[in-house]
Formats: structure tokens, sequence, C-alpha cells
């Protein structure tokens, strides 16, 4: 009996025995549990904890406007919303994709691959499903805030540009930053973020773009918020105001619908460009938004070159254009006497290979003197000059008034032309210039390119004296550049005196001849392919003669140049200068309306109510004609 009560005693105290220890160990592993939950993981669940109850939508800054030198505005913004898919909880994400998919039209795989490719981004980043929300995607998210609360409108703005491409080129084109110039941005960008891609988007990016708000709620277990923490408001960007003229922009163009090639007026005292387009122009508002692949696609393979802005990257034969770099170079180097007289029968042997006048198979220019070969744009005079100078003396005075090298202006992008010379033939060809090569380039033919804007200077650095100021389209750009490469007085009168008479004395442009202002300039017809070859292939388009016309006012001293190149329009006096001659007077239209506005303020009475730009345009006046044939070069 009494064995039976001792066993009875011992066995309890085994088991407390047991229990004891058994709690002794639970205990020590809650105890490291704890201590690697709050000492050693601390922060990591911190910052998971802190994810999880707190919600950042960003605050998209309004991209700054572009306003014309008036102050009127050229680019805007326009509010739009994007959609925005919250990944906070993988498993609601993905029950909710299905009905996602269905209301607001995006294919499942489309969302599913989005999905995909935002995975090495944080879990508490929102990602972009739909860029450009309609209306009733804005209320199929509104109505399912409560069964779809992945779901979230980021209100943004989007760029509004002109229509119908209106100096499309020049003012470029915003687009998602690429992976490329995330690396470079050095953290100031943030995938998804809306840069500026090409144009004056691009260049002025930094003042355009603004900073970036934020807005910080707490959510539910749901995701639903429960309350505003704060919010960091965006900043705006800056506007910039640019040196164009909208009137005159206008002008150019309405002149230019349907053509291909470019314009630029420029006014040579202050570099301030005036106007500029490149025609055929793609539309900039197809980019505001994310543009579909293919579009893209076409834009890059379209045989027109949308993308390309001709007025800084259109690197062609200046043709007769190029004569006052050859006039210049006569006169300045004293080579050859400026009383040199040539005759023109249309055509002349030089190294044993005949090369034509312009004028071959119509007339011929008969004694040529230095003031008719420049208004009637003799080739056969400036064949002469040409070979009597040398390659090296052109290249001298075609390098020393801006051809050759890019000119600065503030787009990205420009090309820089070419002026071959014996040092570029040796070191691209390794090979000697031929002579005969100079008699080509002399006209404007050959190896020599340049570009609308490359030729605009030149004119106006001739015109002005040797004296040009680097083109820019910011209005308060800083300190541009001035070059000056010096001209004598009597180059520029006689060279200025063959200008004026191109117009005003029954020149290769005499058809645009102005009232009361001294129109000057110089038409242009570069070839495309050679004399033979066109002869047989003409008459297809791509194979037509670039019209060229670079005029200027007044006559000394300009205040405005205009250089207009139109691909395939043939005669630059027929083509070209009629454009050019269109903003010349729309220029001082606008100049006699502003002195009569001020005349009213002083409380004078105005001889006559100014008309509008447009309605002052007058009718194009057909080329007059000499001889046997329309002098038009």
């Amino acid at each position: 009996m009494t064995s039976f009560i001792g066993n009875d005693e011992r066995l309890p105290q085994g088991r407390l025995i047991i229990l004891t220890y058994t709690s002794v160990v639970m205990i020590l592993l809650l105890l490291v549990g704890f201590w690697k939950l709050q000492v050693v993981q601390s922060g990591h669940y911190a910052e998971l904890a802190e994810r999880n109850r707190i919600r950042s939508i960003p605050i998209i800054a309004p991209r700054g406007r572009m306003l014309d030198r008036e102050g009127r505005v050229i680019v805007d913004n326009c509010p739009s919303f994007s959609i925005l898919i919250l990944r906070d909880d993988q498993k609601l994400l993905e029950r909710s994709l299905p009905q996602v998919s269905e209301g607001l039209g995006i294919p499942i795989d489309e969302l599913t691959k989005t999905l995909e490719e935002s995975r090495a981004q944080p879990k508490f980043q929102p990602i972009v499903i739909k860029p450009e929300a309609t209306d009733a995607d804005i209320a199929f998210v509104e109505s399912h805030r409560a069964d779809l609360p992945v779901l979230e409108l980021l209100m943004v703005h989007r760029r509004r540009y002109p229509q119908d491409g209106f100096m499309a080129n020049a003012i470029g084109y915003v687009g998602e930053v690429t992976p490329e110039q995330l690396e470079r941005s050095e953290g100031r960008y943030r995938p998804g973020d809306i840069v500026g891609k090409s144009g004056l988007e691009r260049e002025y990016n930094e003042t355009l773009q603004g900073t970036d708000g934020m807005r910080r709620m707490i959510v539910n277990s749901l995701g639903r918020p429960v309350k505003t923490l704060d919010n960091l408001e965006a900043t705006p960007g800056k506007p910039i105001q640019l040196t164009v003229d909208y009137d005159l922009q206008a002008v150019a163009e309405g002149d230019m619908a349907g053509k291909r090639g470019a314009v630029v007026a420029i006014d040579p005292r202050t570099g301030d460009v005036l106007a500029i387009l490149s025609h055929p122009a793609f539309d900039p508002n197809d980019f505001a938004v994310r543009i579909p692949p293919e579009e893209w696609a076409h834009l890059n393979t379209d045989p027109a070159t949308p993308l390309l802005n001709r007025a800084i990257q259109a690197q062609l034969a200046p043709g007769s254009v190029f004569k006052i770099v050859t006039a210049t170079a006569m006169l300045e180097s004293k080579a050859i006497p400026e009383t040199m007289n040539v005759f023109c029968p249309g055509y002349a042997t030089f190294y044993g290979r005949m090369f034509k006048c312009w004028v071959y198979g119509k007339k011929s220019h008969g004694v040529v003197d230095f003031h008719k070969a420049i208004v009637q744009s003799c080739d056969i005079f400036f064949y002469t000059v040409g070979q009597r100078l040398g390659i090296d003396r052109l290249a001298y005075y075609a390098n020393g008034l801006g051809l050759g090298h890019k000119t600065g202006i503030d787009l990205p992008g420009e090309e820089s032309g070419l002026m071959p010379s014996e040092e570029w033939t040796q070191r691209v060809f390794h090979r000697r210039w031929y002579p005969g090569e100079t008699i080509s380039v002399a006209i404007g033919q050959g190896a020599v390119t340049a570009t609308p804007l490359q030729l605009a200077q030149m004119i106006a650095a001739v015109a002005s004296g040797g004296t040009f100021v680097q083109p820019h389209l910011l209005k308060n750009f800083p300190n541009p550049r001035v070059d000056h490469f010096p001209i004598s007085d009597a180059t520029v009168e006689k060279v200025t005196e063959g200008m004026y008479g191109v117009v005003n004395e029954g020149g290769t442009a005499a058809g645009v001849r102005l009232q009361n202002i001294e129109f000057c300039g110089k038409s242009g017809t570069a070839q495309v392919i050679g004399y033979n070859t066109r002869d047989r292939l003409g008459k297809q388009q791509q194979f037509k003669d670039n019209a060229w016309f670079v005029g200027y006012a007044p006559r000394r001293n300009p205040e405005i140049v205009v250089a207009v190149l139109v691909q395939g329009g043939g005669h630059g006096g027929e083509a070209a200068a009629p454009i050019a001659r269109d903003i010349v007077k729309a220029y001082y239209d606008k100049k006699v309306s502003r002195g009569q506005e001020q005349t009213t303020a002083l409380g004078a009475r105005p001889e006559a109510t100014p008309k509008p730009v447009a309605a002052a345009l007058t009718p194009r006046v057909p080329a007059q004609q000499t001889g046997e044939g329309t002098p038009q070069r």
C-alpha cells in the first residue's frame, strides 16, 4: 500500500519538471524570436509595415509653356488623367486583373506583360497602365473604388502643341525617359518621367520640366484611404520666351504648305530667329501620350523624312547662292581684276570638259561683268573665277563666312555642312583635289553642301560687312557669340549692289520686287543629279532641281534675312523667292503698323488703318521675262 502511494506522489513531480523545461525552452525561443524581430530585423519589418499602411501618389508638375517674342502662347498644357495600378497587395492584384482588363479595355496579356516589366521597381510604386484615360475609363475607376482598390487616377498635364505640324521640328516633342537617360540623370529622373526628346523641348528640358510633388495617405488592409498625411505640392516648370514672331511663322507655314523644304528668318543684328520651319513635319501631339510603336516605326521609315529638321540638318548643294562667296573671294583676294569681263555663249570648256551655263540651249549672256554676273547668275563667269582662285582660296572665304561648320543655334542635332579643300580631300579620300572639281564648287555644286540656316548667316555676314551673331531661339539667350570676318566696304558695296539687282533690276528674282522696300537677295537652282542624267530622269519628282533663295532687307545693315529651300521646286526665283518676299513684307507691315500705333498713342491721327498681316500680303507677281527665257536661277 505504501509503495503505491510513493509512486503516485513521484509521478506529478516528473511531469512538472518536463513541463518546466518545456516552458523555459519555449520562452527562450520566443525571446530569441522577439530579439530577432525587434533588434536584428527591426528596420526591415518597420519599412514593410510602413509601406503597407502608407501609400504615395505622385503629383505631376506641368511643363513650362513656350511663348513667342510678343508673349503669345505657342505650346501649352491641358489637364488629363492617367490610370495607375497599385501593387501593394499581390493577391488582391491577381484577383482584380480580369475585372480591370474588361473595364478598361486592356487585354489581360498586355496587363500581365506591363506588370512583369515592372517587377524590378518597388512594390509600393504605382504603375501607369493607361496613359490617357477616357471619360468612360474615369467613370469606371470612380464607380469601382470599393471593389477595385488597386486602381487610382493620376492627374497629369499633357503637352498641347499647335496643329498641322506648326513649327514642329523646332519645338520638338516629349516622351518617356529611356533607361539610358535614367542612368545619365544621376537620380534626377524616375521611371515613367516625361522629358524632352528633341528640339526646344530637349534643349531646355531642365527649365521646362519642373519638380513633381507627392500625395501621401494612410490606407487600411483593403487598400482604401482612411487619412491624408501630407501633400508635397508640385513646382511647375518655368516658361520660356522665344525669339520667333508668330505672325511671320504663320506666313512661312502657309506659303510652304504642301512643299518639301525649309525656311529660316533671322534678325542678323541680334541673332534672333524670327521664323523657322521644316516641311513635311510631324504632329508633336502624337507624342504627348505614348506613341504606338507602329506609328513611330512609320515616322522613321517615311521617305519624306518628317523627323528631319531641314532648316539645320538638310546638307544640300547651295547652287547659285554660293556665288556670293565666290564673288566675295574674287574682290577680297584681289587675285582677279574686278573689271574682268567674260563672254558667255551658254557654255565653256575647262580642263578638256564642257561646262554649261543655266541658259544653255535658250540664249547666251554675252559679255558679262561682275555686276551682271550676279544679277543674271552667269555660270560661265563664276566658272572662270573659280578656276583662277582655286579651291583653297574659295574654302578660306567660305569658312570665314560661316560655311562648313555649325552656327551654334540652340537646337540639338545641327549639321555642319561641308566646304571641300585640298586638305579635306587628302584626309578623307587619300588623293589630291582635281582642279576640274573647283569649277563645279564655284557655282555651289559638287562637294560643297550647306544648310538653310548657314546660307542665311552667310548672306547676313556679307551684307553686314563680315559680322554675324550666333543665331538663337531663346529670347534671353545669354551672351550670343559674335564673329567677324573682315570684308572691305568696297566689296560689300559691290556684292550687295549685285544682290539688289537680282530683285530690282530684272535679275533672276525680278518677280518679287517690293515697293518702298530695299529687298535684295540671291536665287539658286541646285542640281540633284548631273546634266546628262537629268536629261534622262529629270522629269521624275525626286530628281528635280532644288530651289533656293536667300533674301534680306534693307540693302545695307539688314534687319531681316530669310533663307528658303524648296526641294524639287525647280528655279529658285520662281519657287523660293516669293516665299521670302512674303515674309519680308509681313515684317515691314508689322513694323509700319507698330509705328502707327505709337503715333496714335501720342495723340496724332494715323493716315490709314493698318491691315492685318495676313490680309496685307499682295498676290504673287509673275516673274518678268527678258530675252528668250525667264531669268530664274
